[in-house]
C-alpha cells in the first residue's frame, strides 16, 4: 500500500473515532440530563406527597405562655412576671402607613407573592444544614405561620413544613388577615408581643395613634429587638437601628407609599425609657431584673426565649436584711431629702449591696427610688467613679506581691512615706503630682495613718512602687472589671467606673482572706418540667494570699477606729463591740460618696450618686438628662463625703442585722488588729458626717504636717536616690494637662474635670 492509502486510511480512522467518541460524549450528557430531570421529577412528586399530608395545623397563638415566678430565699413569693403582653388589634386599628412600614422592612412583594421566597428558603435550607445559623430570607406570610403555626427551631423538617403552610395559608387567608396575624404575634422587646404591646412599651400611646415614623422603628425592630431597644443599645446597635429604619423608609418612597418631601422631613423618633410591669414596684424591679440577666447570662437566652416564661427562680435575698436596708436608706437619707424645695435633692441616687462572704450570696440590694422613676439600678450601675474605696486594692497588690519602696524597704502597715500634697511620683515613666483632700500637706506618715486619712500622694506613690500593672492585675484577681483600663498611675485616684455590686465583691474577697467572692443573686433557677439549671460557684480559687487580705482588714479597722469612718460607724450606738473594716471614698466634685465595709459575716457597699433629675440644655444646645452632678449641698448639708450619708447608711442597716458581734479571725503579723496610733488632731472635718450648711469646705483642723520616723525606719519615701557622677537629678514636676503623656482618664484632671481628691 503506498503513502497515499496510507494517509487516506488514517483519516478513515480518525472520522470513525470522532464519530465514536462524540457519540459517548452524547450519550454522557444525555445520563446527565436524565440524571437531573429525574431528580427534579422526584423532588416535585415528593413536594406533592408533603402538600397532601402536611394539613394547616392550629395555631399555637402562643396564648399559653406562663408567667416566671421570682421567689425570696425563704421560698416566700418575690414577683410574677412574664405574662404574655399582647393585646390583639384588627388591621383596621393600625394606620395604613404603619402598616406598610412592616411590608417596607420584611417583604415589599408581599402584596403580590404567593407567600414564599424560593430562594430565601433555600437559603436557609443550605444554612441549616451547614450549621451556619438561621440567615436566609423569608416572606412574612412565612414569618407568620412560624410565629403562629409553627416553632423557631431550626430543623430542616421545620422550614419544610413552613414552606408548604404558607402556601397553603396564602390561599385560604386574606393578604390583610395575614398582616394582620404577623404584626400581632411579632415579638419587639421589652416583654412586648404584638404591635398594640409595642406601641405601649416604646411611645406610651395605642397602635392607632402611631405615626409613620415611629412605625418604621417598630418594623425596624424586629430585626433585632433586644439590640435595637433605644434605651439599653450599644452605640452600635443605636446606629444599625438608625440605619434599619432609614432603610424602611426609603423603601417606602421607592414603593411610592410616602412622598420624598415627607420621608426627607421625617426625624427619628427616640422611643421612652422603659417602664416596668406590675408587681415590681420598689426595690422588687430591681431584684427581678438582676435575678433575670443573671440567668440570661448564664444560659445564654434571647429575651425573646426568657419570656415564653415557665420559669421558677428564688433569689437569695433574705426578706428580713432587704427590708432593714430599705428602711436605713430612707432614715439616713431619703427621708432627709426635700425634692420640692431644694433642687440638688432630686439629684441624689444612692445604690447599696449586701454580700454574705461565706456563701457569695446577695442578701440585699437597693437599686433606686423604683423602676418606674428610676430605670437604672444604681446597685449595678458602673458609670461612677468609686473614688478612694479603691486603695485598699493598692494596699492589697503590694502586700501580696511583696513589693518594695523606691528605696528598697518593704511595704506593709507600718512603712513611712511623704504626704505632701501634690508631691510628684518617683519612678513612673508617666508624671503625676496629685493633691490631696483640701491641699493638705502631711508630711511623714504611715500606710495606716494614710489610709485612715485617705492621703492620695501616698497611695500614687505606692502604686508606681508595686508598678500599676500589678495593681490593676490585683484590682481584676479580687473582681473589677479591668478590661481596657488605661495602666497609668492616676488610677490610684478610683478615676475607673464600678458599681455597688462590684465593690462588695472585691471587700467580699477580702473579708473572705483572699479567696475569690462573686456576688450572686440567684439561688436556684429552673423552668417547667426541667431539671434547675447549673449555677457558677460564687466562690472561687485564693486569688491573693490570706496574709495580704487579712493585713489589708486590719488596716482597715483603723479607718473605722480613728479615721474618716470614725463618726459615723465607730460611735454608732448600736455597734456593740463588733470589729468593723472599711473605706470611705469620695470622688472629686462631689459626683460620688461611697462607704464599702464588713464585718465578718457581711459585707457592704453603699454608693450615692450624683445624677441630673431635669432634662437641661448644654451651651451648645445638646438636650441632656441623667448626667452627672455634684451632690454638694443635698440634705441642706455641705459636702457629702463618704463617711457621712454611705457610711451612716451602712452602720444603720449592719449593726441591725448583724446579730452577735463576732471578732476577725485574721492570719497577720500586725495581729488581730492594728492599734491606731493616737492623733493630735480630729479626723478630717470633710469626713466629718453633718446635716448641717457649710461655711466652708476648707477643714478647720489642720492635720499633723510630719511624724518623727523611729530609728528602725528610714525618714522619708522614696528618698531620692543620689546620682552617679557625671549625672543630674532634678525631681520630676506636675505635667501640664496639654502635654502630658499620660492618656487623659475621666476625672484625672485633663478631660475637663478636677482630679478626685476626695477620701
Amino acid at each position: 500500500m503506498g503513502r497515499a492509502d496510507a494517509r487516506r486510511a488514517q483519516q478513515r480512522g480518525a472520522r470513525r473515532a470522532g464519530k465514536s467518541g462524540g457519540i459517548r460524549r452524547l450519550f454522557t450528557w444525555k445520563k446527565l440530563l436524565g440524571t437531573f430531570f429525574g431528580f427534579c421529577l422526584l423532588g416535585m412528586g415528593a413536594f406533592v406527597v408533603l402538600y397532601a399530608i402536611v394539613d394547616v395545623p392550629e395555631g399555637n397563638a402562643q396564648a399559653k405562655l406562663q408567667s416566671n415566678v421570682y421567689k425570696y430565699s425563704d421560698g416566700s413569693l418575690l414577683a410574677r412576671t412574664g405574662k404574655v403582653n399582647r393585646e390583639i388589634v384588627g388591621l383596621s386599628e393600625v394606620p395604613k402607613d404603619v402598616q406598610r412600614t412592616f411590608v417596607a422592612a420584611e417583604n415589599k412583594s408581599f402584596y403580590t407573592d404567593k407567600g414564599v421566597d424560593l430562594r430565601g428558603t433555600a437559603r436557609g435550607l443550605i444554612n441549616t444544614l451547614s450549621g451556619k445559623g438561621k440567615q436566609g430570607g423569608s416572606t412574612i406570610t412565612q414569618q407568620y405561620v412560624k410565629n403562629y403555626y409553627l416553632d423557631q427551631d431550626q430543623t430542616v423538617t421545620r422550614k419544610l413544613k413552613e414552606l408548604v403552610i404558607s402556601l397553603k395559608v396564602d390561599r385560604q387567608k386574606s393578604k390583610n388577615d395575614i398582616l394582620a396575624g404577623y404584626i400581632n404575634t411579632s415579638y419587639y422587646g421589652r416583654g412586648a408581643y404584638g404591635i398594640q404591646a409595642a406601641a405601649q412599651a416604646y411611645y406610651g400611646k395605642d397602635a392607632r395613634d402611631l405615626d409613620v415614623a415611629q412605625g418604621a422603628y417598630l418594623a425596624a425592630l424586629l430585626q433585632a429587638p433586644s439590640q435595637y431597644d433605644w434605651a439599653v443599645a450599644t452605640p452600635t446597635g443605636k446606629r444599625l437601628v438608625k440605619e434599619r429604619w432609614n432603610y424602611v423608609l426609603n423603601n417606602m418612597a421607592e414603593e411610592h407609599w410616602l412622598d420624598a418631601g415627607t420621608r426627607q422631613g421625617l426625624a427619628f423618633p427616640v422611643p421612652h425609657d422603659p417602664k416596668p410591669a406590675d408587681g415590681l414596684s420598689g426595690q422588687k424591679g430591681y431584684i427581678v431584673n438582676a435575678a433575670r440577666a443573671a440567668v440570661q447570662r448564664q444560659e445564654h437566652l434571647s429575651d425573646e426565649q426568657f419570656d415564653a416564661g415557665g420559669w421558677t427562680i428564688t433569689v437569695s435575698i433574705d426578706k428580713k436584711k432587704q427590708k432593714q436596708l430599705e428602711r436605713a436608706v430612707k432614715d439616713q437619707l431619703t427621708g432627709k431629702l426635700d425634692t420640692k424645695d431644694r433642687a440638688v435633692d432630686k439629684d441624689v441616687q444612692a445604690g447599696a449591696v449586701s454580700v454574705n462572704p461565706k456563701t457569695g450570696a446577695v442578701v440585699a440590694l437597693y437599686g433606686g427610688t423604683g423602676l418606674t422613676e428610676h430605670w437604672t439600678s444604681n446597685a449595678t450601675r458602673r458609670d461612677y467613679q468609686p473614688a478612694s474605696t479603691f486603695k485598699p486594692i493598692i494596699l492589697a497588690a503590694a502586700l501580696d506581691e511583696e513589693a518594695q519602696t523606691q528605696d528598697g524597704r518593704p511595704i506593709n502597715a507600718n512603712t513611712r512615706y511623704d504626704g505632701s500634697n501634690r508631691r510628684p511620683v518617683v519612678g513612673s515613666d508617666i508624671a503625676f503630682a496629685p493633691p490631696n483632700e483640701d491641699e493638705v500637706d502631711y508630711g511623714q506618715v504611715t500606710v495606716q495613718t494614710a489610709m485612715n486619712k485617705s492621703i492620695n500622694s501616698v497611695f500614687a506613690q505606692m502604686g508606681v512602687d508595686v508598678r500599676m500593672d500589678k495593681v490593676m492585675q490585683t484590682a481584676g484577681k479580687l473582681g473589677m472589671d479591668v478590661e481596657g483600663l488605661p495602666v497609668v498611675p492616676a488610677q490610684t485616684l478610683g478615676s475607673m467606673g464600678a458599681s455597688p455590686m462590684e465593690m462588695a465583691g472585691i471587700y467580699a474577697t477580702l473579708d473572705n482572706h483572699g479567696r475569690k467572692v462573686t456576688p450572686q443573686i440567684v439561688k436556684s433557677a429552673s423552668r417547667q418540667g426541667a431539671a434547675p439549671i447549673e449555677l457558677p460557684d460564687p466562690i472561687g480559687e485564693q486569688v491573693i494570699s490570706r496574709q495580704a487580705a487579712d493585713e489589708v482588714t486590719s488596716v482597715l479597722t483603723g479607718v473605722v477606729d480613728d479615721g474618716t469612718a470614725r463618726a459615723s460607724v465607730r460611735d454608732a450606738p448600736a455597734r456593740d463591740g463588733q470589729q468593723v473594716a472599711g473605706k470611705t471614698g469620695t470622688s472629686d466634685n462631689n459626683k460620688s460618696a461611697w462607704f464599702s465595709g464588713y464585718t465578718p459575716n457581711l459585707v457592704t457597699s453603699v454608693g450615692l450618686f450624683g445624677e441630673a433629675a431635669e432634662t437641661h440644655k448644654t451651651a451648645d444646645g445638646k438636650v441632656i438628662k441623667g448626667s452627672q452632678v455634684s451632690l454638694k449641698g443635698a440634705a441642706g448639708g455641705g459636702r457629702v463625703n463618704g463617711g457621712g450619708f454611705p457610711a451612716r447608711i451602712w452602720a444603720d442597716y449592719t449593726f441591725q442585722v448583724m446579730g452577735e458581734p463576732a471578732e476577725f479571725d485574721l492570719d497577720t503579723d500586725l495581729g488581730a488588729a492594728i492599734t491606731p496610733p493616737p492623733t493630735s488632731a480630729s479626723p478630717d472635718p470633710s469626713e466629718q458626717p453633718s446635716d448641717e450648711p457649710s461655711a466652708s469646705d476648707e477643714p478647720t483642723d489642720e492635720p499633723s504636717t510630719s511624724e518623727p520616723p523611729t530609728e528602725s525606719e528610714p525618714p522619708s519615701s522614696p528618698p531620692v536616690t543620689p546620682p552617679a557622677d557625671g549625672e543630674t537629678s532634678e525631681p520630676p514636676i506636675e505635667p501640664d494637662p496639654s502635654t502630658s503623656i499620660d492618656p487623659p482618664l475621666p476625672g484625672d484632671g485633663r478631660d475637663g474635670t478636677r482630679v478626685n481628691t476626695g477620701n
